[in-house]
């Protein structure tokens, strides 16, 4: 920063100096935020930290000051707000003023110029007062174009005065680093602005041609149409213009034909015809793109061309009487081309508006030739042949491979391993089935059933699996929507239908009542009550009838003594968690018995001591033929 602190000294080079204190050359702020509002505030400091000498009094206050008027009956009336200041970037953001310009280039090089005239667009950018000319791009000029002074702020003189919108009018010249501008014209907006500032504008002026340019323009040229007709004409009048038809053949009529799309093409300049194929997605047919090739088509043929051989030979006007013109293809009219039948159904807008200027058909609807297909065959499944499930044997209708039913997965998450298990007679005429005993497993995973028989000694009748898992359909039901037993089906005194075979339950175990009651809403209040009564009952038998049960069966009093023996000896042993657990799982058919060998696997397992005289003795007692033991009886003894 550079001042002249000695009053009267011209700013020349030894008279100026430097002011190292100052150190800030910076604009000061003019906006900011004030809780959470933009607002304006006056620069009270200057370029290089100088404070402003500035009238503290507002705009407003001053021109108040210069009107004022005398006061004779109210006083001083209420003053006005001082107005916002809004700083010139703001205020002239985007605002720009444009003036049509133009400047006279020398040309020493040539004989057929002496100079050159150059339009362009001067722009006055009102936020900086910057300036920039732009000559706007003229094809094939040969002279680079576009900007040609940047947008900076122009010197008016050699004193370093800037050029101020102030300086520029209509009907002036203004001088830019040596070249002369003439300033003809300018813009609406640039207009209304100076006029606002009370600038009065001279009349616009012709923008001036260059003579060279105007020289190089060719006078347009005249033909003569001849009477007859001109090929040339035609050409150079239809040249790229085709009709387009959309049209069909269809050969269903004969074997193995089919309704085939094509689209056919017109070309005006010539009158040939062209045929091409419409392809679609894994139609089965090869790409070729042209099912005839563009040519003239012959309409009429003279009689002695009949036999001529059109497969070697092109045919000339001599063998045609008439050839297919642009009137021949009409939408919704059929024609034979090269002995194929092609029915036009439809053209496009072109095609429409050239048929309407052409031969006044103003209406050429589309014509639907979509064939509605039949409707879809209902797909009717056979009858039950009663083998397997009725969801597993329609898999077989579904599709070639036949595939699973869908299972419910979370259905199957949350009931596994979850059995209800039912005591259940055989309802039958003979005699020898009414002591028959059944267990009903009943699996609310897959809602399937299985029966188990146990065996009985000196029965005659052989007893395990009756039934093996399977949905049992109730008796009711038809086979094309079979109903299946639920778990709200079975309760003391039910008679269950097992394919013609009636079963009636007598006995549950204790989790099928914990089940019921907490999942009550499966269960009619009659079903929950005869089992809880049921229960109810077993947990509080007679004394009279117990000890008469006890003295009539010497065995279950030994197996009960056995039992408590057992129970006061291992009363404190390891083993005891989880055995009845242990036995159920390898139990799929909740059944009561296990194989002997795996019965000795999983007492090996759960360290049960079986080299005990008393738990030999128990496991004697337990067992039944066929190598089965009764895990019932012996976890009781294991259990508190």
């Amino acid at each position: 920063m550079v001042s002249n602190p000695v009053h009267g000294l011209p700013l020349l080079p030894g008279t100026s100096f430097k002011d190292f204190t100052k150190t800030a050359f910076h604009r000061s702020q003019t906006l900011g935020y004030r809780n959470g509002y933009a607002i304006v505030r006056r620069p009270t400091v200057g370029i290089g930290g100088d404070r402003l000498q500035f009238n503290q009094l507002s705009q407003a206050e001053l021109d108040e000051l210069a009107n004022k008027a005398p006061v004779l009956t109210y006083g001083q009336p209420k003053q006005a707000p001082p107005a916002d200041f809004i700083p010139a970037h703001v205020a002239f953001d985007k605002k720009v003023l444009k003036f049509d310009a133009y400047f006279q280039e020398d040309v020493p090089m040539s004989t057929e110029e002496h100079y050159r005239i150059r339009q362009v667009n001067i722009y006055y950018y009102l936020e900086d007062d910057s300036m920039s000319v732009i000559e706007p791009v003229v094809e094939n000029s040969g002279i680079p174009q576009g900007k040609l002074i940047k947008r900076q702020r122009l010197a008016k003189n050699d004193r370093g005065d800037h050029y101020h919108w102030k300086d520029l009018n209509r009907g002036i010249n203004i001088t830019i680093y040596g070249k002369t501008f003439r300033i003809v014209d300018c813009d609406r907006f640039t207009q209304v602005f100076l006029e606002s500032q009370g600038i009065e504008l001279n009349p616009p002026e012709k923008m001036a041609l260059d003579p060279y340019t105007e020289l190089r323009k060719q006078p347009l040229r005249k033909y003569v149409t001849p009477s007859d007709f001109d090929q040339l004409k035609q050409f150079l009048t239809f040249d790229k213009q085709v009709l387009r038809f959309y049209a069909i053949w269809d050969d269903t009529d004969s074997m193995y034909g089919e309704c085939r799309t094509y689209v056919i093409h017109y070309y005006l300049m010539d009158d040939t015809v062209e045929i091409r194929e419409v392809h679609e997605r894994n139609d089965g047919r090869d790409p070729f793109p042209l099912l005839m090739n563009r040519q003239r088509i012959p309409k009429v043929l003279v009689e002695n061309a009949k036999n001529f051989p059109q497969c070697v030979l092109e045919i000339s006007d001599q063998e045609v009487l008439e050839w297919y013109t642009a009137k021949d293809f009409i939408v919704g009219k059929s024609l034979t081309i090269l002995g194929r039948t092609f029915f036009i159904y439809d053209c496009d807008p072109f095609t429409r508006r050239y048929y309407k200027e052409k031969f006044g058909i103003a209406d050429l609807p589309r014509i639907d030739v979509s064939k509605q297909e039949p409707p879809p065959v209902k797909q009717e499944l056979p009858p039950y042949n009663g083998y397997g499930l009725v969801e597993d044997s329609a898999q077989n209708c579904f599709s070639l491979i036949p595939k699973a039913p869908k299972k419910d997965i979370i259905k199957m998450l949350v009931n596994d391993n979850k059995v209800l298990r039912y005591l259940a007679a055989l309802e039958s005429p003979i005699p020898e089935d009414k002591d028959r005993r059944f267990v009903f497993s009943y699996f609310l995973a897959t809602d399937m059933i299985s029966i188990f028989e146990p065996p009985v000694r000196n029965s005659g009748i052989i007893g395990g699996k009756y039934l093996g898992r399977t949905k049992v359909v109730k008796p009711y039901s038809t086979v094309d929507n079979p109903i299946y037993y639920g778990p709200g089906d079975f309760f003391i005194g039910a008679v269950i239908e097992v394919f013609g075979h009636r079963f009636i339950i007598l006995d549950t175990d204790e989790y099928v009542l914990k089940y019921m009651e907490s999942n009550a809403a499966q269960y009619s209040p009659e079903a929950l009550a005869s089992i809880q009564n049921h229960v109810r009952k077993r947990e509080a038998p007679a004394p009279e009838l117990e000890s008469k049960q006890t003295e009539k069966d010497p065995g279950v009093q030994e197996l009960e003594a056995l039992i408590d023996t057992i129970q006061k000896q291992l009363k404190d042993h390891s083993c005891k968690e989880n055995i009845r657990e242990a036995f159920q799982i390898y139990d799929k058919e909740a059944s009561g018995y296990v194989d002997r060998e795996m019965f000795f696997k999983i007492c090996e397992s759960l360290n049960v001591p079986i080299d005990d005289s008393l738990v030999k003795e128990l496991i004697r007692i337990c067992s039944h033929g066929e190598g089965k033991i009764n895990y019932y009886n012996f976890v009781r003894a294991f259990s508190n």
